[in-house]
């Protein structure tokens, strides 16, 4: 069995730089263009089911994906972006601006901290799991459409990468990560692999 990790394409707020969390912001035409050349790069990869995140920017990513496939896409909340809380919207520029003790903690230890009102990587990782859990149990191979946080920490716990080390991973802009899973262990294949976009 193959598992495939998405992210979704770029949006307005990526470009802009802001934080984006739970916020439902749509895909940009840049996002949409990235999208259908990563699309195209799975197009022969047997994909039976397909996993998205409801927020619109994951779930048209999906959509996109699956049209020339014609798969039902099995829309799961708790794959759904870290809840950043106060931070939502706001720039990085402001953050680093404004909230330097908690940008300090958060580069010496991500897994320390909670965003204000928000949600911690360990109650994200903890959500998303569940899910993956249940995939496991699945033999086919499975497309999962969902963001740059809970992706990541998804990444961590299959690779027994303590949250406190989720610096080191980075899932970019409509990449796509291949885990294979035999005998019931998991192994990453493929992190980050954003060659379908070109330059």
């Amino acid at each position: 069995m193959k598992m495939i990790l998405v992210r979704h394409g770029e949006t307005l707020w990526n470009r802009e730089g802001r934080v984006q969390g739970t916020s439902d912001i749509a895909l940009s035409d840049m996002g949409r263009l990235q999208v259908k050349r990563l699309a195209e790069s799975l197009r022969d990869d047997n994909i039976k089911n397909v996993y998205s995140s409801p927020l619109n920017r994951a779930y048209e990513t999906a959509s996109i994906i699956v049209e020339r496939i014609s798969i039902p896409i099995q829309l799961e909340s708790e794959l759904r972006e870290m809840d950043q809380g106060d931070f939502e919207g706001v720039s990085h520029r402001e953050l680093t601006a404004e909230h330097k003790p908690f940008l300090q903690q958060w580069l010496k230890d991500p897994a320390s901290v909670k965003m204000p009102n928000g949600e911690s990587l360990l109650e994200v990782q903890d959500r998303a799991w569940k899910v993956i859990n249940n995939i496991f149990r699945n033999m086919d191979n499975t497309l999962i459409v969902s963001h740059n946080f809970t992706l990541t920490t998804i990444i961590c716990k299959i690779n027994g990468i303590s949250l406190s080390d989720f610096g080191k991973i980075h899932v970019g802009l409509a990449s796509k990560t291949i885990i294979n899973v035999l005998d019931g262990e998991a192994r990453l294949e493929l992190l980050n692999d954003q060659s379908h976009l070109g330059e």
